[in-house]
């Protein structure tokens, strides 16, 4: 087998946009106050509520937080919001509390207490059955939920991300979570809706907002459920979700540049769903996409040093390595159990490093025949650059919209060209 360099090859790469049709809510405030009516008849006036929000990368987080804080405001209700995050921000408060301050919720931002803290309350009368709840939010009158459904990145189920694992496993902080994720995969799945109907019996949660964003990722729906509507409404909402979740173009590539990744992005850095990768032992892999190298290039400053999913790739940058906090990722990894998704692939000094080290993880590859395509993060896959091999593939595929002449992709310090 010839060792072809990358000078020898004379990649050149091309932007494209793929076009996905919007349906984005033209007012959300509007939406969600005709959607939080429903939660009137459950509020009395001087009652104090929870607001339990989450770690994700919601577009409209901030937004929707805001609204339903003025919403109880004109209810006579008081409101404060606690995290709802099961072990992420390295399972302290303080961690938690920082990550929502990076979402702009805070005290400052929205007039309310942000009460952050790990104690929590076993609600079960039964000891080999623990169902644990933020202690804040226990001692509230009431606890209203705010979270998007969307598929979980670590199996598919009834349930998967959304209203019901939040109930669990964010509200039951890292004592919870940890438990819940000791059981695998079957923790997951079975014990998240058991303990989640034992969570919404309690009456302690009101309801939830459910968000739903397209594959722009804009908020396309928002629905207001009673807690008793929780379980039996999520499933169809899943259903949406997946219906409006993006993926790559092509369903087989040599390689895959990322060029950042992080918990804003995903759970798991990179959304296995698009990589077609979960490396969760005894779990199988998915067919499509098949992937032969996978490149991370960077960490997104909301991770907060958490780099889970580092393992999903084969090699990443020094830059990527430096920003990692060991401790936090493990944490967090320890609370999921599976460690194959935080092992450290090879770090390449620079993004051509990589490419090199990618390419030669194919095997052979022949000059003028290399698929690589580079995205900006599993979430936003509505612009891409692809190699001129590449770009004659996608021609048979529909909404692809040129943006460049093909162009060296590189600078002279190795390092990609700006998005």
């Amino acid at each position: 087998m010839t060792v072809i360099s990358l000078a020898e090859r004379n990649l050149k790469f091309v932007k494209v946009k793929q076009e996905f049709t919007s349906k984005k809510i033209p007012d959300i405030e509007a939406h969600l106050n005709n959607e939080l009516s429903r939660f009137k008849r459950r509020l009395t006036s001087g009652m104090e509520i929870a607001i339990a929000v989450g770690s994700r990368g919601i577009t409209d987080h901030l937004k929707i937080t805001r609204e339903v804080i003025r919403f109880l405001d004109r209810s006579g209700v008081r409101s404060f919001i606690i995290p709802a995050m099961g072990s992420h921000g390295g399972a302290t408060a303080h961690g938690q509390q920082e990550i929502l301050e990076g979402y702009g919720i805070s005290e400052k931002n929205l007039g309310v207490p942000v009460r952050s803290g790990m104690e929590v309350v076993n609600i079960s009368n039964d000891p080999d059955d623990p169902v644990f709840i933020d202690k804040a939010g226990w001692q509230s009158d009431g606890i209203i939920l705010i979270n998007r459904i969307k598929p979980h990145t670590d199996f598919s189920g009834t349930y998967e991300s959304g209203l019901v694992k939040m109930a669990v496993i964010g509200l039951g902080n890292h004592q919870q979570a940890e438990f819940i994720h000791g059981k695998g995969v079957e923790g997951l799945e079975e014990l998240v809706p058991r303990k989640a109907r034992k969570i919404f019996d309690s009456g302690k949660i009101l309801g939830g907002i459910a968000i739903i964003e397209d594959a722009c990722d804009q908020t396309m729906d928002i629905r207001a459920l009673l807690s008793n509507e929780i379980m039996d409404t999520e499933p169809r909402l899943l259903k949406l979700a997946r219906e409006h979740t993006p993926g790559l173009p092509l369903d087989v590539l040599d390689v895959l540049f990322i060029d950042r990744m992080g918990k804003d992005i995903s759970g798991v850095g990179m959304d296995p769903h698009v990589l077609g990768r979960l490396k969760i032992p005894g779990y199988p892999e998915p067919d499509r996409p098949h992937i032969r190298s996978v490149i991370a290039c960077d960490l997104t400053p909301d991770s907060h040093g958490n780099g889970l999913g580092i393992g999903l790739a084969d090699v990443i940058t020094r830059k990527l390595f430096n920003k990692i906090e060991l401790e936090v990722m493990y944490r967090n990894v320890y609370t999921s159990t599976f460690v194959e998704r935080v092992k450290i692939p090879i770090i390449a000094e620079n993004e051509k490093q990589a490419l090199e080290f990618a390419l030669r993880n194919c095997g052979e590859v022949q000059k003028n025949k290399e698929i690589i395509l580079r995205i900006r993060d599993t979430k936003h896959l509505n612009e891409f650059w692809v190699s001129t091999v590449a770009m004659e593939k996608l021609k048979a595929v529909r909404n692809i919209i040129i943006l460049s002449e093909p162009v060296e992709m590189f600078k002279d310090n190795g390092e990609l060209i700006p998005f």
